[in-house]
């Protein structure tokens, strides 16, 4: 059963214009460039990618896994996923077996080789002509639910208290037909605002295979809850072709993730991806309808924060043609510091600039 987020339509068919051409102005350089890059990028071709053993790769990004998907810049694809950790969590939480979508029953069987992280990402997806240096834009569109629940919980030792929780607890929750809220519990009605937690592309080879919970270089498991449908994430390349990937569906999550889950689910979207060569990229960017956002990762959130502010100082340079002091002194004024998680080693912080600054 498929149960489309009818809010997350409505956005996308009134913002998608607008994020279109904002996306590509992130990266322009000069004010020619900028102008030109205000043009919108025709898709060459759509294509699906289902959720189907041979399109899943569980718990790593890896240089060495072979592509699934080979596309073009400016090509669509329509990717299904499956919610984190399978299907075991979904029926220890209580789902009936006929609720579950055999697709997933079939990845479940047939994708055993698995870890160190715990989400299945579709993908990935070879991008002709990526190389290193060049970064990717990701243009999310509408978002679809591929069931009608999600499960929430914690795992002992696990979560910011695992001293005071250290056992185990999973919640079932069901979605409203709308697809738009949800009864957590009685008289505590959540709004639904589904998103993907990791969108990466592969790492350097040299760097193996690297578990999809702590985000890092290849951006992957960043957890930060505004890249729903209609925003665009800027992403590095660092081996040919990028190799991109996409999972870890949330209906909700609160900053911080703070047990270590949101309400885990499966979700499908159509992404548009648009090669910039020679745009190199130190960290993720994300671009809203209100909001352009800048990322920083490290074990140390101190850190963290510090290199989420020096990016954002680096894009008001670059971007906005503001002196390093003044950018300095926005931030301060202007920008907000969101803890992203602090629940997979690495720690996220993410800065927050709202485009209604600039006219």
């Amino acid at each position: 059963m498929r149960w489309l987020n009818c809010r997350a339509c409505v956005l996308l068919g009134g913002l998608s214009l607008f994020l279109t051409a904002a996306g590509i102005g992130l990266l322009a350089r000069d004010a020619e460039a900028e102008a030109s890059a205000l043009r919108p990028v025709r898709a060459q071709q759509v294509h699906d990618l289902k959720l189907a053993p041979d399109n899943v790769h569980w718990g790593y990004y890896d240089a060495r896994v072979k592509p699934v998907l080979t596309i073009a810049s400016g090509d669509r694809v329509r990717v299904e996923t499956m919610a984190a950790r399978g299907l075991e969590r979904l029926r220890l939480a209580g789902v009936a077996e006929s609720e579950i979508p055999e697709s997933m029953k079939a990845v479940e069987a047939a994708v055993t080789a698995r870890g160190p992280g715990a989400h299945p990402l579709t993908g990935p997806i070879f991008v002709s002509g990526a190389e290193p240096g060049d970064s990717l834009e990701v243009r999310i569109g509408d978002i679809q639910f591929l069931h009608p629940y999600g499960v929430i919980g914690f795992l002992p030792g696990g979560g910011t208290l695992p001293s005071e929780f250290p056992y185990a607890y999973l919640k079932l929750v069901r979605f409203d037909p709308s697809g738009r809220t949800a009864r957590f519990a009685p008289g505590v009605t959540l709004p639904l605002a589904p998103f993907f937690g990791s969108i990466g592309v592969a790492p350097p080879v040299l760097s193996g295979r690297v578990s999809s919970g702590p985000p890092g270089p290849h951006v992957g498991n960043l957890d930060i809850k505004e890249l729903g449908a209609g925003s665009t994430i800027f992403l590095p390349v660092h081996v040919p072709g990028a190799l991109l990937s996409i999972g870890d569906g949330h209906a909700a999550q609160g900053d911080g993730e703070v047990t270590g889950t949101a309400i885990e689910t499966s979700l499908a979207t159509t992404i548009q991806v648009v090669l910039h060569k020679k745009k190199p990229l130190r960290f993720a960017r994300i671009e809203t309808a209100t909001h352009v956002i800048t990322v920083g990762l490290d074990p140390d959130l101190d850190e963290a924060a510090r290199i989420a502010t020096r990016e954002m100082v680096d894009y008001l340079v670059a971007e906005k043609r503001l002196s390093r002091d003044d950018a300095y002194t926005l931030c301060s004024a202007a920008v907000d510091l969101r803890v992203s998680q602090v629940v997979d080693v690495t720690k996220g912080v993410h800065a927050m600039l709202a485009r209604s600054l600039f006219q």
